[in-house]
């Protein structure tokens, strides 16, 4: 018996994750790791003390399933507040084990099999696996490199090619701002142009907006969702992972108009059952920092930012500042590979610096065979330590 004819169909159709397969082969080979969105920083000690303080308290027992009654109160807050959203904790927060889960059980709670979503590419690799799993047929539209009036590069989508995108079997549009991996920023224009879309071939906005603190010189941040006519028709997807240096917590939440969050609600409760009790405790500690440690974390990553945009444009790779999140997209076309893949391994095995091949974040390979995604963050010495690692390149090509 072949155990291979008892797997679904589903399982086949996408591969494991190629950002964490990098990290496998950064730590095989001591590189330095600038591939995974994991953050260098430990969060607040306060923050972590409040979680230790709620272990010893005893909170170690499944908390209500979509989220203990304090952390929903506190996101219901910030999301009022921060994103303009008007939030119910009770009628619309479900807390799930990370944005990932939150994005998945947001899908299963809405698609058909067949319903079309639209993707903006490149996209964050779980995109892909998303749509296969949940049975929706994805739809692509290019993110491409315009030239602003005042000079400076920008990405954005052709108006015409989004519009055509959309049919009668649209049931969403996936909208991650900032973007991973490009560090594009949506601006009002944009959105606007997207929600009226929504509102004509009726149809909604499901956004990850996990990178939304991490937004640099001093652009907006604007959810989709606070538009008046998208405010029930959005689905928002965030959590605490990046903005508070805890990734490991799995601490993610989605918020949702009442009857899309009875059914988001019913697919996280089978999936997971609920995030970690005595995390969500420390969680609300969390989201009740004043905004000083926001500008602080802002400030810290802008300095990386400029630091490896530096060092990268040195190498000679070609890029330019990302607007938000913590990734700076690059060209290679220079370097003489065949490809984007081929790069990867040979950056690990002969520079000792990794990074993401740009073919992962699109929907057909070849489109980003030339592309290749680094993060920063990271402590200032190590970004100096890849930064002389990648001058390198320069030596042995």
């Amino acid at each position: 018996m072949s155990l291979h004819s008892k797997l679904s169909d589903k399982s086949t159709r996408f591969t494991e994750s190629v950002i964490r397969g990098m990290t496998q082969l950064c730590l095989r080979y001591n590189a330095i790791n600038l591939s995974q969105g994991t953050p260098a920083y430990q969060p607040p000690d306060e923050v972590k003390a409040a979680a230790i303080e709620a272990i010893q308290e005893g909170y170690n027992q499944y908390s209500i399933t979509w989220g203990a009654p304090a952390f929903r109160e506190a996101i219901a807050h910030k999301m009022t507040t921060f994103n303009r959203i008007p939030t119910d904790a009770a009628k619309n927060v479900t807390v799930t084990c990370g944005s990932t889960e939150g994005m998945l059980a947001s899908l299963l709670a809405i698609i058909n099999q067949g319903d079309e979503i639209i993707i903006f590419e490149p996209f964050y690799e779980n995109y892909g696996p998303d749509t296969i799993i949940s049975g929706a047929k994805p739809v692509y539209v290019a993110l491409q490199e315009t030239l602003t009036p005042d000079g400076t590069l920008h990405f954005t989508y052709d108006a015409t090619e989004l519009r055509d995108a959309f049919t009668s079997n649209t049931k969403a549009i996936i909208l991650n701002t900032p973007n991973n991996p490009l560090g594009k920023v949506f601006t009002q224009d944009e959105l606007q142009q997207i929600a009226a879309l929504c509102c004509e071939y009726d149809c909604l906005a499901v956004t990850d907006e996990i990178y939304e603190h991490m937004i640099y010189d001093e652009k907006p941040h604007i959810s989709i969702g606070s538009l008046p006519q998208m405010q029930e028709r959005t689905i928002t997807v965030s959590g605490l992972s990046k903005a508070y240096s805890m990734t490991g917590w799995r601490l993610g939440y989605v918020i949702a108009p009442a009857p899309l969050t009875d059914a988001i609600r019913k697919m996280h409760d089978f999936l997971t059952v609920g995030a970690p009790h005595p995390l969500q405790r420390a969680g609300t500690a969390a989201l009740n920092l004043p905004p000083s440690y926001h500008h602080a974390l802002v400030a810290k990553y802008d300095r990386n930012r400029k630091q490896l945009v530096t060092a990268l444009t040195a190498a000679g790779f070609r890029c330019h500042p990302p607007e938000g999140a913590y990734y700076i997209m690059t060209d290679i076309t220079d370097f003489g590979f065949p490809d984007d893949t081929a790069f990867a391994h040979w950056l690990v095995t002969e520079i000792g610096v990794g990074g993401v091949p740009g073919s992962s974040f699109y929907s057909h390979p070849h489109f980003g065979k030339t592309k290749f995604r680094f993060m920063f963050s990271l402590a200032d010495d190590i970004l100096i330590e890849a930064g002389e690692r990648l001058m390198k390149i320069k030596v042995k090509i």
